[in-house]
């Protein structure tokens, strides 16, 4: 019976091993025992549960190991700090305690006060002497400087195929000017036919204006858009900080403007802080030319009234003029054009500065009419007298008045 003696010395050999060793085989065997049972348990399941598992995270956070899940304890959420108020400063013993706003609007004049005889500013004048009235009702004077300081001035030149004696003006008037500065002033330069041309912008240097100036060899229109030129520098000045002055130096013939007179005069209305001097051209032509019967050669075929044509244009200079207390200039020869830069020279360096916060502090777009007057100690119209005992005529040179803000702007 070879199977149970087989069997039989089997079992005596293992009978022969150690008891600590059988014991360590049995241990082994039973550790895959257990993890097989396991891996059962999870092969049975879909793969949507082995997902949901692999993703799931044990409340108290943390990343996941061989093992499973590595807990982290997790930290407490911490409330923000409050931010502290600031300190209130100190209080200064004997210093009261006031709040300040302001919300007036102010309203600055220059205001030039010239003799009636030769143009010549009056100096010397103090703020006790100057009313101004804004319509009809007296202001409080805030403040009050005598000026003679620096100028940012635009000089706007008309140059277009026209006579001669027209473009020989200009281009003469604008040199005289440019002569007329000094090396503090800011100065631009542009001239305009059927559109304007900067040729120079600001500047100090009078070698920069004279260069726009020598540009000016041909006219290459015939068209005068004196209203569109006029608009366009106003919204370039717009800008500009300060006391602001356009040297307009034209026939005040307008041809073919998109802007039409009375928007033009309502822009120059609402300018701030910007005087218009207004320079006339060819008016020893124009003389001539209606002495001669030939006032319908300077104008187009189609204008049944020349001379009414100019006239309306000398009427048009000097309603921007009046408007923005500049002056109207109607210089006949070449002595009159030097005659008539120093005179405006003069006037607008030695100016007095006033301010006021008006009675009525509506912002509503409407126009408020100035008037600017010069009273003596007894309240009635001032009287000045020279050094010989003669009394003076003057003239008070201001704008007529402003436009007020909306309250949208």
């Amino acid at each position: 019976m070879p199977p149970i003696d087989h069997a039989l010395s089997s079992r005596r050999r293992a009978g022969s091993v150690p008891f600590a060793l059988i014991l360590v085989v049995a241990l082994c065997l039973a550790v895959p025992t257990v993890l097989f049972g396991q891996g059962q348990s999870q092969a049975g399941q879909n793969p949507q549960q082995q997902q949901n598992q692999q993703n799931t995270t044990p409340s108290s956070g943390g990343p996941t190991g061989d093992l499973g899940p590595i807990a982290v304890p997790k930290k407490k959420d911490e409330a923000p700090k409050k931010e502290e108020p600031p300190e209130k400063p100190k209080k200064v013993e004997g210093m009261p305690e006031y709040t300040l706003h302001v919300n007036a609007p102010l309203v600055t004049l220059d205001v030039g006060v010239l003799n009636a005889k030769n143009g010549s500013s009056i100096p010397g004048l103090r703020k006790e002497y100057f009313r101004v009235f804004e319509d009809g009702v007296p202001q409080n004077i805030s403040s009050f400087n005598p000026t003679e300081a620096p100028i940012t001035a635009v000089m706007l030149v008309e140059f277009a195929k026209n006579f001669y004696g027209f473009e020989y003006d200009a281009l003469y008037a604008s040199s005289v000017f440019a002569q007329t500065l000094k090396k503090e002033d800011y100065i631009a330069l542009i001239s305009y036919d059927i559109r304007p041309h900067i040729l120079a912008d600001f500047t100090q240097d009078k070698r920069e204006i004279y260069e726009g100036l020598r540009s000016l060899q041909w006219p290459m229109s015939g068209e005068t858009d004196l209203f569109d030129a006029l608009y366009d520098t106003l919204d370039r000045l717009d800008g500009v900080e300060g006391r602001k002055y356009i040297i307009l130096i034209s026939s005040g013939v307008d041809t073919f403007s998109k802007h039409t007179l009375d928007q033009t005069l309502k822009k120059v209305q609402a300018a701030k802080d910007t005087a218009i001097y207004t320079i006339s051209t060819g008016a020893a032509l124009r003389e001539w030319a209606e002495t001669h019967g030939a006032m319908g050669y300077l104008c187009n075929f189609t204008d049944l009234n020349c001379r009414m044509t100019y006239a309306q244009a000398d009427n048009q200079l000097k309603s921007f003029s009046k408007m923005t207390g500049g002056k109207f200039y109607q210089p006949m020869f070449e002595g009159s054009f030097r005659d008539a830069f120093v005179d405006l020279a003069q006037t607008v360096r030695n100016q007095y500065s006033l301010a006021y916060h008006p009675t009525n502090p509506t912002q509503d777009g409407s126009y408020r009419k100035i008037k600017v007057e010069l009273v003596g100690a007894d309240g009635k119209p001032l009287k000045m007298r020279d050094e010989k005992g003669k009394e003076v005529k003057y003239q008070v040179v201001a704008r007529e008045g402003y436009r007020a803000k909306h309250e949208v702007e």
